[in-house]
């Protein structure tokens, strides 16, 4: 997948194959074309990944399976509150992600037979020819009603951005409070996004 040939395209909810395909295309076609803004705005990149990404993402499900066992014990407001805070500190972290790249090429693995699972992993290969590849995989889930695919994970090296949250904020809602913990993500999401420093 070259992002110079993506044209705009619809996105199949459906197969989530092609789901992580045209989504990632489209990702990486915007950060190519938003690349100036992005320069002078790094704060850009959250915007691109709201408009791109954030779609397919099932983030209120993943934010449930953070609070866990305490969900119980949580009212209505607390869990929207957390849900916002942790969305955003998705946003937060798919950006400083996404502003390491630059110009590289990505491959998603073909289409397997889906047969009648409900969660599925697809592998996505960043190519880049002066760095070893990076493989990234989306776990993604069915939504029973609609049919349509979302993804509630990134295992990047190994580790799962869910797993590792779940043991990190899970522990802190059982010791501090969904609230005290809601708070943190939003000061923590308050932060601007840094731009790496590139190596001329």
């Amino acid at each position: 997948l070259s992002l110079h040939d993506a044209l705009p395209i619809s996105i199949n909810a459906q197969d989530p194959y092609s789901l992580v395909k045209d989504a990632a295309g489209k990702t990486f076609t915007r950060l190519e074309h938003d690349a100036p803004q992005v320069k002078q705005d790094p704060n850009h990149l959250r915007t691109i990944v709201r408009e791109e990404l954030l779609p397919y993402v099932d983030n209120k499900f993943a934010a449930y399976k953070v609070i866990g066992q305490e969900l119980k014990n949580t009212t209505p407001p607390q869990r929207e509150r957390f849900v916002k805070a942790f969305t955003d500190y998705i946003v937060a972290t798919y950006a400083d992600a996404l502003g390491k790249y630059d110009k590289q090429q990505i491959k998603v693995e073909s289409s397997q037979p889906l047969d009648e699972k409900k969660e599925v992993s697809v592998k996505v290969t960043v190519l880049d020819p002066e760095k070893p590849e990076i493989n990234v995989v989306f776990q993604l889930r069915k939504n029973s009603k609609t049919g349509e695919w979302k993804a509630f994970d990134m295992v990047a090296e190994n580790v799962s951005l869910l797993a590792s949250k779940q043991s990190e904020l899970g522990g802190m809602i059982r010791d501090k409070g969904i609230d005290a913990v809601s708070q943190m993500l939003e000061e923590h999401n308050s932060k601007p996004v840094q731009l790496p420093g590139k190596q001329s």
